[in-house]
């Protein structure tokens, strides 16, 4: 069953005069194969992270609700920055290691995502990644992979040990490295990035990766211009494509407005009203031209 987001928008205003609008909405699907939803998300305004929980029994979908649970936590207290990140990712531990079903040592979860913050008065993007769900790009019209997967595969095509093809087979896929759980706390890796107009980013578990190539991903994004459409068109081909495993993504947008454009756009259109103003004004009525033509 998906469990959907419908579009949400938020304005913000900028001490240099520049306005950034973001709209993004989020959705997730148990898939086709899977009995249960191990994956979570949070996509609320200023975080839109990604959780994919792994673990015997009911361990991996307790351990993605928490660490959702607790980043919500922090965005509704309002102080949210790496530092509250990382102590909100602590506690979640504590909760996946205290709780009766997650005592297996492989229970845990990913967690990747965006983080809109202001830095030095200006708005930045910083992404989080732990795992191996991921974060893109969409900006002028290139997509790139912003986050580096934490897998078994990742460290061997570093190393150049096995090409990204041959990853796609290779038996340790689904092997990660780093994971939020009961056998490990480490930060997550950051990359701080500026906001641009037309950013397009697309969070996601391996879920929808699995299914769909990036060359697929920024397919469904050119064709569907809001996020909402975007989500729904991605999930609904990762399920048509197989479904393999559960599904989740976010679709996060930005437009930019300077405030110099802002301030020649007003102008221009007072430029353009004042001229069709005098325009009117200058031209003759036909009653005053016909009352020259008679004198």
């Amino acid at each position: 069953m998906t469990q959907s987001s419908t579009a949400n928008t938020r304005e913000v205003a900028l001490t240099s005069g520049d306005t950034v609008v973001l709209q993004w909405a989020g959705a997730t699907d148990t898939g086709r194969r899977r009995e249960t939803n191990q994956d979570s998300y949070l996509a609320e305004f200023p975080l839109f992270v990604v959780a994919d929980g792994m673990g015997g029994h009911a361990g991996g979908e307790i351990a993605s609700q928490r660490t959702i649970a607790r980043l919500e936590e922090v965005v509704v207290s309002g102080d949210i920055t790496t530092g509250t990140i990382e102590t909100a990712l602590a506690a979640a531990v504590t909760d996946i290691t205290a709780h009766p079903d997650t005592t297996d040592e492989g229970t845990g979860t990913t967690l990747t995502g965006v983080l809109f913050a202001l830095v030095d008065q200006d708005a930045r993007w910083v992404t989080l990644n732990i795992g191996d769900s991921r974060v893109y790009l969409l900006r002028d019209g290139a997509l790139a992979q912003i986050t580096t997967d934490h897998s078994v595969v990742q460290e061997l095509i570093t190393a150049g040990r096995l090409s990204p093809e041959e990853a796609e087979g290779h038996p340790y896929s689904n092997v990660i490295t780093r994971a939020v759980g009961v056998s490990e706390a480490l930060p997550p890796d950051y990359r701080e990035l500026s906001v641009q107009d037309g950013d397009r980013f697309v969070i996601c578990s391996d879920g929808l990766t699995k299914e769909l190539t990036d060359y697929g991903i920024q397919h469904f994004l050119g064709l569907n211009p809001t996020p909402d459409a975007a989500v729904t068109a991605m999930l609904s081909a990762a399920l048509e494509n197989g479904g393999r495993d559960n599904v989740t993504v976010i679709v996060v947008d930005a437009h930019r407005r300077s405030a110099a454009s802002s301030t020649s756009a007003e102008a221009s259109a007072d430029a353009a009203s004042a001229a069709d103003e005098a325009a009117t004004v200058a031209e003759p009525s036909a009653s005053s031209t016909e009352g020259r033509a008679e004198e």
